[in-house]
C-alpha cells in the first residue's frame, strides 16, 4: 500500500492511518469489516468536497462495505427550510461522489438497528460517536471514534490502527455505577448518561451499571450509549447480565477495583429533569439525536392518538429512509403527519445546515425533546433545551402547556 502499487488514494489513506497509530502508540493495524462515516456538507465542508472530487480523480474505491452516517438536510423538506446558497446541490454531490466510490449512503445514524450488525470480537472503524458505543458495549465490536478522514481511510484500505477499544486493556470497566432507580422511558436512561457522563469525562472511562432491575430495549440503550458519549465522550459501557463482556461485574473489571462508585436514584433523576426550564418564546418538539427505530415511531403514533400538535408548536421526529419506508407501510408515517408531526428523512435534526439562522427566522427559543444527547449537543445553536420523558413531550406539543 506504501509503495502505491495499490493506487495513490490507497497510498495516502494507509500514510495517514500510519500517522494516527503512531500517534497513539500502535503497534500493528487490524483488518477492519465494515465502515461508517460521516458523509454531509455540514460537516465536510468545502474542504471535504475538494478532497472527495480529488479521491474520487484518483479512482479512489471502497475496499469493504462502508455506510454513512445521518445527512444534513431532507431534501423533500429543502423549499420549507431555506438552506444556504448551493448547499442543497453539494450535499446532492457529496452523495453521488460518495456512491462512486462504492459507498453505500443509507444517510442512518441507526445503522447497528436498520443495516449491519457487528459480531462479538468484530473490528471495525465507525465514526459516529453514538454508533460507536453501541457497536463497543451491546454487540462487543471494536472500534474507536474515527474521524471522518480515518473512516474514509480505512475504506480505502480495510484495516485500521490497532489502540483504543481495538485492545483489550481499555475496555475494561473503570467506573461503578449502581442503579438504585427503574427507568422507564428513553429519557430516563438518558439522563443516566448524563449524570454520569458529565462529571466523568474521559474517552477511556467505562462504566459498568448494576443493579438492572429488567433486560433494557435496544432504544434505550441507544440513549444511554448517545447520551455517555454527547456528556461524557465514553466509547464503551458495561451493564451487569446484559452486554456480552459483563456476565459478571467481576468480567466487566477484570477483577480489578473500580476507580470511583456511583449510585443513581430516583430523586437524582427528579432533580435533573427539574433543573430544565422554559424562556418566553416560540417551542419546538423534536424526537431526534439518535434517529428513531420503527418501535419508537409506533410508540410515539401511540402516544398522539387522536391528538393534534398545538398550533403555537412546532414538532418534528427523524429516521432512516429504511425505517420511514417501514413506518409508511404499516400506516405508523400517516398517523403521525396527521397528527401534525413534521416527518424528517436521512437526516438528524442538530445537524440540519443552517440551523442557527432557521431558528432565527422562526424565532424558536424552546427545543423539548426526549433525547439528552439532542438536549446537550444543539445548544451550539443556542436554543434553550428541555428533557422530558416521552409522554410528557408528546402533551407538550398537543396542549401547548408547559411541565
Amino acid at each position: 500500500m506504501l509503495s502505491g502499487a495499490l493506487g495513490e488514494p490507497v497510498r495516502r489513506a494507509i500514510e495517514h492511518q500510519i500517522r494516527v497509530g503512531e500517534f497513539w502508540g500502535a503497534e500493528r493495524m487490524v483488518p477492519v469489516t465494515n465502515v461508517h462515516m460521516m458523509g454531509d456538507i455540514e460537516v465536510m465542508g468545502e474542504a471535504g468536497l475538494g478532497f472527495l472530487r480529488e479521491s474520487l480523480g484518483l479512482q479512489a474505491r471502497a475496499r469493504c462495505p462502508t455506510t454513512t452516517n445521518a445527512r444534513c438536510m431532507d431534501f423533500a423538506w429543502a423549499e420549507r427550510w431555506p438552506h444556504s446558497p448551493g448547499a442543497v446541490a453539494k450535499e446532492r454531490e457529496v452523495i453521488a461522489l460518495l456512491q462512486r466510490m462504492d459507498v453505500t449512503t443509507v444517510d442512518t445514524c441507526i445503522n447497528y438497528q436498520s443495516v449491519y450488525q457487528p459480531h462479538f470480537g468484530e473490528h471495525v472503524a465507525w465514526g459516529d460517536t453514538g454508533t460507536v458505543i453501541y457497536a463497543n458495549s451491546v454487540f462487543g465490536a471494536r472500534s474507536n471514534f474515527e474521524a471522518g478522514p480515518s473512516a474514509l481511510a480505512a475504506s480505502l484500505t480495510g484495516r485500521t490502527p490497532a489502540y483504543g477499544f481495538h485492545l483489550d486493556e481499555p475496555r475494561r470497566g473503570t467506573i461503578s455505577v449502581e442503579l438504585g432507580v427503574g427507568p422507564k422511558d428513553v429519557a430516563d436512561w438518558g439522563a443516566i448518561g448524563k449524570l454520569v457522563g458529565e462529571p466523568n469525562q474521559d474517552y477511556f472511562a467505562v462504566p459498568v451499571f448494576t443493579g438492572v432491575k429488567r433486560t433494557p430495549t435496544s432504544d434505550e440503550l441507544k440513549h444511554l450509549g448517545a447520551s455517555l458519549a454527547s456528556y461524557g465522550s465514553m466509547a464503551m459501557f458495561h451493564m451487569e447480565g446484559v452486554t456480552p463482556e459483563a456476565t459478571t461485574v467481576k468480567q466487566a473489571f477484570d477483577r480489578r477495583k473500580p476507580a470511583k462508585r456511583m449510585r443513581i436514584t430516583a430523586k437524582d433523576l427528579q432533580r435533573l429533569y427539574k433543573n430544565y426550564g422554559f424562556g418566553d418564546g416560540a417551542t419546538i418538539v423534536v424526537f431526534s439525536g439518535p434517529q428513531l427505530s420503527l418501535w419508537e415511531l409506533k410508540h410515539l403514533a401511540a402516544l398522539f392518538g387522536e391528538r393534534k400538535v398545538h398550533s403555537s408548536i412546532r414538532c418534528f421526529a427523524s429516521t432512516s429512509r429504511q425505517v420511514l419506508e417501514q413506518a409508511r407501510a404499516l400506516g405508523v408515517a400517516q398517523a403521525l403527519e396527521a397528527a401534525g408531526v413534521g416527518l424528517l428523512e436521512g437526516m438528524c435534526f442538530y445537524i440540519l445546515e443552517r440551523l442557527s439562522g432557521i431558528r432565527e427566522e422562526n424565532r424558536w427559543v424552546n427545543l423539548v425533546s426526549n433525547s439528552a444527547k439532542i438536549v446537550n449537543t444543539i445548544t451550539a445553536h443556542r436554543f434553550r433545551t428541555i428533557l422530558r420523558p416521552t409522554a410528557a413531550c408528546v402533551d407538550i406539543a398537543c396542549s401547548g402547556k408547559y411541565a
